[in-house]
């Protein structure tokens, strides 16, 4: 068996003190220091991925003294702080077409799930005047509660509303002075009203 295998230091419970940092560490890039460099700091902004390698010691003295920004005047500072909020990459506003990549929509914004159409004017897009809204059922509940109001199928939100305020003051027993005679059609009125409030007639 071989005593020298780095095979053999592995199951060694305690390798000798000798061959423990036999692996060759680079010596710390500080004027003067022949340490090993065991840290490695940025060597600043503009050589982005380059380092220094450092030991323990100098790079605690070169991190404390370390300014990205050195060089720099404050406007530059602040455009450079702000530009990083997009991680640098070009902005417009939405709508405008003012996106310069490729694979771009009708109006400059790029939309592959077709979300936005509305806004970049996409095909299949119109405005909402022009749109042709689905028809919504009508059922023989809704068309009684209708006709209980004295309205035809067609008619809108105001006009239900309109005419359940003109017939609730109609048959209301404070209007035909505490007469309780038709106490029973305010209460289908109300009913009614009321279902078509549910329904989302009106």
């Amino acid at each position: 068996m071989k005593f020298d295998s780095p095979l053999f230091d592995r199951i060694r419970v305690k390798p000798s003190e000798d061959r423990r940092f036999q692996a060759d560490a680079p010596t710390c890039d500080w004027q003067g220091c022949q340490n090993k460099a065991t840290h490695r700091a940025p060597k600043g902004r503009l050589r982005e991925n380059e380092y220094w390698r450092f030991c323990l010691d100098h790079v605690r003295e070169y991190n404390h003294s370390y300014n990205y920004f050195a060089g720099m005047s404050q406007d530059a500072v602040s455009k450079y702080q702000k530009d990083a909020v997009t991680g640098h990459r070009p902005t417009w506003k939405m709508g405008t077409g003012n996106h310069p990549g490729p694979d771009v929509g009708p109006q400059g914004m790029r939309d592959p799930f077709n979300m936005f159409r509305e806004f970049a004017g996409g095909a299949g897009w119109r405005p909402r005047a022009e749109r042709v809204e689905p028809q919504r059922a009508v059922r023989n509940a809704e068309r009684k509660a209708l006709h209980e109001l004295g309205l035809e199928v067609g008619a809108d939100r105001v006009e239900i509303k309109a005419r359940f305020k003109l017939l609730v003051k109609r048959h209301h027993p404070d209007a035909n002075g505490g007469d309780r005679g038709s106490e029973d059609k305010l209460r289908e009125i109300i009913q009614a009203y009321n279902y078509l409030k549910s329904v989302g007639a009106c």
